[in-house]
């Protein structure tokens, strides 16, 4: 278990140097340069001093080559310190710090209605005998996955807040400000998990072992749940830590919708400035947010399923 352990670590601390090398290069390949950008943004461009905008560049580094800059940022980035914005000169962790509850209980919500709506559906539909209903219940993932995201919020802002008025249409006005624009983000996420989930416990059901089960007199609904769910779990377990990372990116296009405040919001105006300090502890914490949700589920993995930890002790020994 120990080996395993460290060996989903090791693939965790690639993965985000990856996230970072590959933010910082594509960031680098935009054409300008933030500082250039800040200027534009805040003054005519044709009155600023030059030699202002080369004192920018130097305090930044964005004087320095290529490797220079990667080499410094990722020092700093290795002990949690990504600089100053550029279009705000306010310390990144300071704004990622301001930004983080909105997104965190967003994207928590929205986690916890996907996969409630989402493995619930897949077990009512696989544990019905009515074939009408079933093939109805099946067809609704397929819907939500294929809807986009913005056009699922626009429709909830118009029946739920202009129609109705049950919910606030924007800002983040507590738990009912928050109803919304969780559900437009679990929509799609939990249509991916009942997906797979019930085409998990469809194949598990068939297996030898949950006939056995019902040989001894196990119930219907005792052979569904402890049985065939937790075998065929694993699938949509993986499922869920993939799909934290869509969340995280789902809420740039949710916050820009309900006008909410968070990371999204925060990430788009920082890559229309192009600040690359900014940008870059976004991706960093996202990829961190990531790879801890997929490390816990890596971990979580032999508890359901032991033999995962005893085929990697044997592929280990026999390389």
């Amino acid at each position: 278990m120990r080996r395993y352990a460290i060996k989903r670590l090791a693939q965790a601390v690639g993965v985000l140097w990856a996230a970072y090398t590959v933010s910082f290069l594509v960031l680098d390949f935009l054409p300008g340069d933030p500082v250039t950008a800040m200027a534009s943004a805040g003054m005519d461009s044709g009155t600023v001093d030059p030699a202002q905008l080369a004192a920018l560049r130097h305090e930044y580094g964005f004087d320095k080559p290529i490797l220079v800059q990667y080499a410094d940022y990722l020092g700093r980035a290795v002990r949690g310190d990504f600089g100053n914005s550029v279009s705000t000169g306010r310390p990144v962790s300071s704004t990622l710090a301001d930004a983080l509850p909105g997104t965190l209980q967003l994207t928590g919500a929205a986690l916890l209605l996907a996969v409630l709506l989402g493995g619930g559906l897949a077990v009512v539909a696989t544990y019905t005998s009515r074939r009408w209903l079933r093939q109805l219940l099946l067809s609704l993932p397929p819907l939500g996955v294929s809807v986009p995201t913005f056009w699922v919020g626009l429709l909830l802002v118009e029946s739920f807040s202009f129609r109705l008025h049950w919910f606030p249409a924007f800002g983040n006005d507590g738990l009912r400000g928050l109803i919304l624009p969780a559900l437009t983000l679990a929509i799609p996420t939990g249509a991916q998990v009942a997906q797979v989930l019930a085409k998990s416990l469809l194949t598990a059901l068939d297996q030898a072992y949950v006939e056995t089960a019902r040989a001894k007199g196990a119930g219907r609904w005792r052979v569904h749940l402890r049985h065939a769910l937790r075998n065929a779990s694993l699938p949509a377990l993986t499922v869920v830590g993939l799909l934290v990372g869509q969340l995280i990116a789902g809420s740039v296009v949710v916050e820009t919708v309900f006008s909410r405040d968070g990371l999204g919001r925060v990430t788009a105006a920082a890559v229309t400035a192009q600040d690359i300090p900014l940008v870059q502890g976004v991706v960093v914490f996202g990829a961190l947010i990531f790879v801890l949700t997929n490390l816990v589920v890596d971990l979580v993995y032999p508890l359901l399923d032991p033999r995962i930890v005893v085929a990697s002790g044997r592929k280990a020994v026999a390389a």
